[in-house]
């Protein structure tokens, strides 16, 4: 069943994506000079969408646009065109909130499904930079402190339910996404699906061993349960190292299309399942034995920092904010009632990590074995390598997922990624 298209709506290319630009009065003029003088490149190398990167004399846009299909597979997977308006939603909604820790949007257009956001440079990916064993030691703070302001500030701690619920509404109706997510993350790799993939047949037991745990079904079931039907605070929906662009001096999460309010550990165990698939990753991107190993204790130190600073920040923003109908302050304002306020406030960190670990056991395991994987992984030449290292990253997801109660700190987890490691190493 295809998708009915819009009048009006037309993918985009080179010609008629300058016309276009020429035709909106504020991006023509931030670009600068004739358009037949602006470079247009293509970039667009995810699943879904066109993404150009547009230079004019005097400044440069971001353009994506939605198309009626997963990019990545062609017609045969029709998808909604409105993604990106959910994306621009979220990069308004947010923009308060979390600043230049985001693009700003400077454009949207609801004919073509076309969003228009600033052009970041020199900015790279971090998922490319941590591939390439560079160093950016402020992504992973940058990147808590993103999640933390969302976290808070578009949660019922900072603000009336009332305001909640509307934008609640409006990304509820992100369905298409949402249906995307529960599929390839909480479903597919656990059952035979034929656009799974995993390194065969070096993995072939292991897909087999998790499509047949019912244990680990289950609990993945309960993570999924608990990502349609809990409403936390809006998050960005698909938050790994593919979606964090960083520069020397700037790190901006972009690409927010599958936002949605749901639980907060979402955002969290996302991005620290993909540091983890970064770390185990490591050794496959050696040129000898052992030259990495610094770099991935390095990652293991990001994931604790970006750990460290969202309880910190999640826990001051909440003890900011007078306005939410959550825990009003009115009702701790006695020394008693503060006391209670901030166990209550250690309570919620303890399941926002028992939360987060879930989370990224279930990333960690879609990664490897269902539709869309990562490049640390798929980067590694040699599959007998590339599978050893995935094997690793499995031990520790399934862990994650049937042991959470065995992880009460993320210097456990840290402990557990480097063991599982060692192990490995020793039998390898």
């Amino acid at each position: 069943m295809g998708i009915e298209i819009p009048a009006g709506y037309r993918p985009l290319d080179d010609d008629s994506l300058r016309r276009w630009l020429s035709g909106v009065a504020v991006l023509a003029e931030r670009l600068g000079g004739p358009s037949a003088d602006w470079t247009v490149e293509e970039v667009g190398d995810g699943n879904l969408n066109l993404v150009f990167l547009v230079r004019g004399a005097t400044g440069g846009v971001c353009v994506k646009q939605s198309l009626p299909y997963v990019r990545v597979v062609g017609e045969s997977w029709p998808m909604p065109l409105e993604r990106t308006f959910f994306e621009a939603c979220h990069l308004s909604e947010t923009a308060a909130h979390v600043g230049r820790l985001a693009p700003a949007l400077l454009h949207y257009d609801a004919t073509l499904f076309v969003l228009v956001e600033e052009l970041l440079e020199p900015h790279r990916v971090l998922r490319g930079a941590l591939i390439a064993g560079v160093r950016y030691p402020d992504a992973a703070r940058a990147v808590a402190e993103y999640v933390a302001k969302n976290g808070v500030l578009s949660s019922v701690l900072a603000q009336p339910f009332e305001k909640v619920f509307d934008r609640a509404a409006v990304f509820a109706a992100n369905q298409a996404l949402t249906r995307v997510t529960t599929e390839l993350v909480f479903a597919d790799p656990y059952r035979e699906q034929a656009r799974n993939r995993w390194s065969s047949p070096q993995l072939d037991d292991a897909a087999a061993s998790i499509r047949h745990d019912a244990r680990l079904k289950l609990a993945v079931a309960r993570l999924g349960q608990a990502f349609l039907t809990r409403h936390d605070a809006l998050l960005h929906g698909d938050l790994h190292t593919g979606s964090v662009m960083v520069s020397a001096s700037d790190t901006r999460v972009i690409d927010p299309e599958f936002a949605r309010y749901g639980p907060l550990g979402f955002d969290l165990g996302n991005f620290v399942a993909n540091l983890l698939t970064a770390y185990f990753s490591q050794p496959g991107h050696e040129t000898r034995a052992g030259e990495r190993t610094d770099y991935g204790e390095w990652i293991l130190a990001q994931i604790d920092l970006f750990w460290r600073h969202f309880v910190l920040r999640y826990q001051q923003l909440w003890r900011e904010q007078t306005e939410g109908d959550a825990y009003p302050v009115t009702l701790f304002e006695e020394a008693d009632g503060q006391r209670a306020l901030q166990d209550e406030r250690q309570r919620a960190v303890a399941a926002l990590l028992d939360d987060t670990l879930g989370f990224a056991g279930a990333e960690i395991i879609r990664r490897i074995l269902g539709f869309a994987h990562n490049r640390e992984f798929e980067a590694i030449p040699d599959p007998d390598v590339r599978a050893r290292l995935e094997r690793r990253a499995l031990q520790l997801a399934r862990r994650l997922l049937l042991e959470k109660e065995r992880f009460g700190s993320i210097e456990a987890v840290l402990a557990a990624a480097r063991a599982v490691s060692e192990y490995e190493a020793e039998v390898a």
